[in-house]
Order: C-alpha cells, then sequence, then structure tokens
C-alpha cells in the first residue's frame, strides 16, 4: 500500500490506518481476523482508544508480537496533568508496550477543554513530560464535530505534530464553517502537521435502526465506498484513512484503496454532485 510522510514525525504511513474503533466491539476472534485482514494488505498504523470498548485488550497479542511493525497512536479523553498521566500508564500497560508513537488529546470540542488542557495543570504539561522521557514520541489531537477547535489549537500551540478531523464528501453538500476541512488543511500543510482523516464513508445519521456498530450511517456499496474514500485521499495535506468502527466494512475500503489515483479538481466536483443527488449530509451541525 502507498505511503506518506506523516507530517513532522517523519514516519511514512500507509493510506489507510487501522482504526481501533472497531475491534472493540468484537470478540477476539473476530478481531484477530479484522488484523490479519490490514496486516495482509500492508497497513502500519494502529489508532486506538481506551473508549473503544475492548480495543486495548483485542490489540495486545498483536502488539506483543508485532510492535516493531505499527505506529502505534493512542488517545486519552482526560484534560488533567493528573488524569492523563494516569490513562497513559493504563494504556501502555494494557497494550504491553513501553511508548506511543503518537499520544492525542481524544475528542476536543470545546474551547473550554482545549484551554484547559494547554493551561496549568493541564494535560499538555504531562503529554510533555512523557515526551521529553521518551513514553510518547509525538503529539496529537483530534476532534470529531466542530474542526474551529482543532484549527484553533495548531495555531495556538506548536506542540501538535498531528491532527485527526472528519475529512469526508458529505460535510461539502451543504458547508459550514463547523465541518471547514480545506481551511484546517491548508494550515497543517503550512505547518507539516500529519492528518488522519475519519468518516471518509459517512452517508448521514441514522434516521432509524442501526445496522453498523458506527454512529453514523456509513456508505455500504462498493461503487460509493471507492468515490467517498478516493474523495478524502485526494484532498491535499491528507496523510491517512482510519478504518471505520465496524470491521464488517473494512473490506470495502480495502477495496476502494486498491483502486486508488489521486483525483482532480473536475473529479472531486463531480463526486460532490454524486454525494448531493444522493441525499448524503453533513454529521454536523445537528
Amino acid at each position: 500500500m502507498e505511503t506518506r510522510v506523516f507530517g513532522k514525525t517523519n514516519a511514512n504511513i500507509t493510506l489507510i490506518t487501522m482504526g481501533g474503533c472497531g475491534l472493540g466491539y468484537v470478540d477476539q476472534n473476530e478481531a484477530d481476523k479484522a488484523v490479519k485482514l490490514a496486516m495482509d494488505h500492508g497497513i502500519n498504523m494502529i489508532d486506538v482508544a481506551p473508549t473503544y470498548g475492548k480495543a486495548e485488550e483485542r490489540l495486545r497479542p498483536w502488539i506483543q508480537k508485532y510492535r516493531d511493525k505499527f505506529f502505534l497512536a493512542e488517545k486519552t479523553m482526560k484534560r488533567t496533568k493528573k488524569g492523563a498521566w494516569r490513562q497513559l500508564n493504563r494504556s501502555l500497560e494494557r497494550l504491553d508496550t513501553t511508548y506511543f508513537d503518537l499520544y492525542q488529546f481524544h475528542a476536543v470540542s470545546s474551547m473550554e477543554e482545549l484551554d484547559q488542557i494547554l493551561g496549568k495543570d493541564g494535560a499538555m504539561e504531562a503529554f510533555k513530560e512523557a515526551k521529553e522521557t521518551g513514553i510518547i514520541k509525538h503529539i496529537g489531537i483530534t476532534g470529531h464535530d466542530d474542526v474551529r477547535i482543532l484549527q484553533k489549537a495548531i495555531t495556538l500551540s506548536d506542540d501538535f505534530d498531528t491532527v485527526l478531523l472528519p475529512v469526508y464528501v458529505a460535510s461539502l453538500v451543504n458547508p459550514n464553517p463547523v465541518n471547514d476541512f480545506k481551511s484546517i488543511l491548508q494550515i497543517t500543510r503550512e505547518k507539516n502537521i500529519g492528518v488522519t482523516a475519519i468518516k471518509a464513508i459517512s452517508k448521514n445519521r441514522w434516521k432509524g435502526d442501526s445496522t453498523y456498530n458506527t454512529w453514523y450511517e456509513p456508505l455500504d456499496k462498493q461503487e460509493f465506498v471507492n468515490q467517498a474514500v478516493w474523495f478524502t485521499l485526494s484532498q491535499d495535506g491528507v496523510t491517512t484513512y482510519s478504518l471505520p468502527c465496524d470491521v464488517k466494512l473494512w473490506p470495502l475500503v480495502l477495496n476502494a484503496v486498491k483502486l486508488y489515483k489521486k483525483l482532480d479538481a473536475k473529479d472531486l466536483e463531480k463526486i460532490v454532485n454524486i454525494a448531493r443527488e444522493n441525499e448524503l449530509q453533513p454529521l454536523f451541525p445537528e
């Protein structure tokens, strides 16, 4: 699989990342099959979090055996220095590793949270100490809703090496500053910040009973998955796309990547029009 340089980390990361979320809600046997599928496709990055069910537990045997083959990204929802240190050590223990290649502030969704993280006794103090001692190699931030919070973070602080955010075609069906990934990608390019994209195959919010372990309704027809994945990976500045939170969807995404070639502006606009015709909708604002 093609690789791209992950911003200031200088790591060569595959176009697709193994999203740990998908592994946290299946048994070990099914998780093992999914991890093997990802590895067979050459994927070399894992993105996981303590909030992803039993994902850390499911990944533990694979990290024990193949730690040197993966760029391992972990997250925390803790916003204080003390809380972040506690959860960092717990995740290291659960995954049986001595370090994380990337440690990220998970799902930062307000300026109040960001101020707490960056303020006195905030989680950033723990991150910096951990980086100085080699427990973590790089620092990142992630968000799921208002990308303006992430944009503010990377303009306020030069400590961020990476950012994870929604980059998906449905967000352009009804443009809104909340979803303006193009503006933040311009900044990440200027500051050499690595970008992990999420929600590429999002169709809209669930309107009925959910049939996948994703909080949004995903595209699940190969033709549309292809277009959506190609759209996301063709955005300048995007390094990698993290697999969705249901392993049943992984083969569709991996098939799409096999056929991927960067799209030009005309092709990208065509995909936006197709999304509009098929009534895709952005996830935010609600």
